[in-house]
């Protein structure tokens, strides 16, 4: 007999393949954890291995081996929350070609702080950074064990340490020794603060001014004790001076001796002239050009000299300021400027030319400001729509001003391109009294106000505000420049710039004594860069005891772009028989 051997074919090896996939095929898991909520749900399904096969493959295997281990995983996985006394359940089924894991947790009794035990230099305790962040590990007793609160509470005292010069201090103890049984644990931590530095020379590297002349943005003397503090201060500083445009502060920690520190102060000068121009266009302006020469400094005494022009269709200006450094810790500066200004608003015409000389400085972290200004000028009120200057109720006059001022301005930003926790206050006070160059006699208070805060990662509340009075025998002598009006993009939308306020018996907006104003926003940003605000605003300009506010409300668009942040609003008077329409406001530059 002779027997015949025969490979099998193309098909019936694909016959073969089909049938054999199943032994090979691989499944997914789909993994639920029930019983507690975030962060407990979400460190459950992180801490087990199976949440990595959520979109890999697994084998039958696998999955078991995964299963078995996943409720100790999970119970590990709760311990940095203080929960040591949990327990797993769990159920392991077929979806399809997937797994279902559900996993059934019951965290049961949290472990609970009983006892914190701080030992630390009495003389370090003594201060107060360090003593209240001491107190805030102190007041986790009594509450549940959580590894990274305490984690934070522990390094923010050893960041505390270091920041008010304890450069060597050394963690001797941290320990956290839990007692599962009792649902209890001890904290106990111990440092060697060591020596606390003092400063010693501040060394300026890269800078192109005379020696000596940095030393007047320095916060604090050589033997003075080290604070963090003081040295992101010098740094801020010396970057608003605006001289540099790399600013590195560094303490030689390294070769510290003998209880002393030197800083250095790495500096890479910045362009020194600076020429810009270009078109804008703002709602009270109109459209523009804008030009500028800037030099950051004139010699190696840090002089400044900065110039502008402005030609817009309703406002023209050309104005010099020069600005020389004083020697002192408080950043004195003594400024002359001057000031050509061509205004026509829908309300006033003014032509005015303004010097002014002030002393400006550093005053208790407010910036203060005192001088003298010198103004003479025409001007037109009441003019409104397209009356004729010589039409009834328009009112003409010269001024012959010289008046002191006086300014307080502070503010603070999280982030000076995007604040989301910041405000800004300035005050401002004039008077003429005493002088007898001036064709009347005024005095006057105005405050502005702006506060702005982040309350959730893509919404920002921003308040402002704004109030001033007058006091004057001769009203109609005063220029439009310190008259009050209200309305426009900072003050109330909906009106068009200085379009409300008192008016004369024509009815003509002439301006008043007293203004009161205040705003709210609401934005909420759909991307990074894009978003939408409504807004309220409410005031006027009033003379006398008689306020009556009018209204704006609308919604706005928001763009932060390359240039800066762009708003875009649209403005509405409200229950205003006199005001009707849309007003277009368009705003282009930081918050505050």
């Amino acid at each position: 007999m002779r027997r015949c051997s025969r490979r099998p074919g193309p098909a019936r090896w694909s016959l073969a393949l089909l049938l054999l996939l199943p032994a090979f095929a691989h499944a997914g898991v789909k993994l639920t954890v029930d019983g507690v909520d975030d962060p407990l749900k979400a460190a459950v399904t992180a801490g087990v291995s199976l949440s990595q096969y959520a979109s890999r493959e697994v084998s039958d295997a696998q999955i078991r081996r995964l299963y078995e281990r996943a409720s100790d995983e999970a119970r590990t996985a709760l311990q940095p929350y203080g929960y040591y006394d949990a327990t797993v359940t769990g159920q392991l089924r077929r979806d399809g070609n997937d797994w279902q894991v559900t996993l059934h947790v019951k965290p049961g009794e949290p472990v609970k702080v009983n006892t914190v035990d701080i030992k630390l230099d009495r003389d370090a305790l003594a201060i107060p950074s360090i003593r209240a962040a001491a107190r805030r590990i102190e007041r986790l007793r009594g509450h549940r064990l959580d590894d990274a609160t305490y984690d934070a509470d522990r390094d923010a005292l050893s960041s505390a340490l270091t920041a008010e010069g304890f450069l060597d201090a050394k963690m001797k103890v941290h320990r956290v020794e839990v007692n599962p049984p009792a649902h209890t644990a001890a904290i106990r931590l111990a440092w060697d603060a060591g020596t606390r530095y003092r400063y010693g020379q501040v060394k300026f590297e890269g800078s192109q001014f005379r020696p000596g002349f940095l030393q007047r943005y320095v916060p604090f003397k050589r033997g003075d004790y080290f604070d963090q503090s003081q040295l992101l201060g010098l740094q801020q500083a010396l970057t608003g001076a605006d001289y540099f445009s790399v600013v590195n502060v560094l303490p030689d920690v390294d070769k510290a001796s003998h209880g002393s520190v030197d800083i250095t102060v790495q500096l890479v000068p910045a362009k020194r002239t600076i020429y810009t121009g270009g078109p804008f266009i703002g709602t009270d302006t109109g459209f523009g050009m804008r030009g500028g020469i800037e030099r950051r400094w004139v010699n190696n005494r840090g002089h400044k000299w900065k110039n502008e022009l402005v030609l817009a269709q309703r406002l023209k200006t050309l104005s010099t300021l020069y600005s020389i450094p004083m020697p002192g810790p408080d950043q004195r500066s003594l400024n002359f400027g001057a000031n050509f200004r061509d205004a026509n608003t829908d309300t006033s015409k003014s032509r005015t030319l303004e010097l002014v000389g002030n002393d400006s400085r550093l005053w208790h972290g407010w910036v203060r400001t005192v001088g003298v200004h010198a103004l003479i000028g025409t001007f037109t009120v009441g003019q409104g729509g397209n009356l004729a200057d010589t039409a009834p109720g328009v009112e003409h006059g010269r001024s012959e001003l010289v008046f002191g001022e006086a300014s307080l301005t502070r503010k603070h930003a999280d982030n000076p391109d995007f604040v989301r926790r910041g405000w800004s206050l300035e005050l401002y006070a004039r008077s003429t009294a005493g002088s007898l160059l001036s064709t009347t006699r005024f005095s006057q208070l105005q405050a502005n106000a702006k506060w702005i805060r982040g309350f959730t990662r893509r919404d920002r509340l921003i308040l402002r505000g704004s109030v001033g009075t007058t006091w004057t025998g001769n009203f109609s002598a005063l220029p439009p420049q310190l008259r009050f009006f209200a309305g426009g993009d900072r003050s109330v939308r909906g009106y068009a710039f200085q379009s409300i306020g008192p008016e004369n018996s024509y009815g003509r907006v002439i301006g008043g004594r007293n203004l009161l104003v205040s705003s709210a926003t609401v934005e909420h940003y759909f991307t990074h860069a894009w978003g939408m605000a409504a807004f309220v605003d409410a005031g006027n300009a009033f003379s006398g005891t008689r306020y009556s506010p009018r209204i704006g409300a609308g919604l706005g668009v928001r763009w932060r772009s390359p240039v800066g942040l762009i708003r875009v609003d649209f403005g509405f008077p409200v229950h205003d028989r006199t005001h009707h329409g849309m007003e277009l406001h368009i705003v282009i530059g930081p918050d505050l």
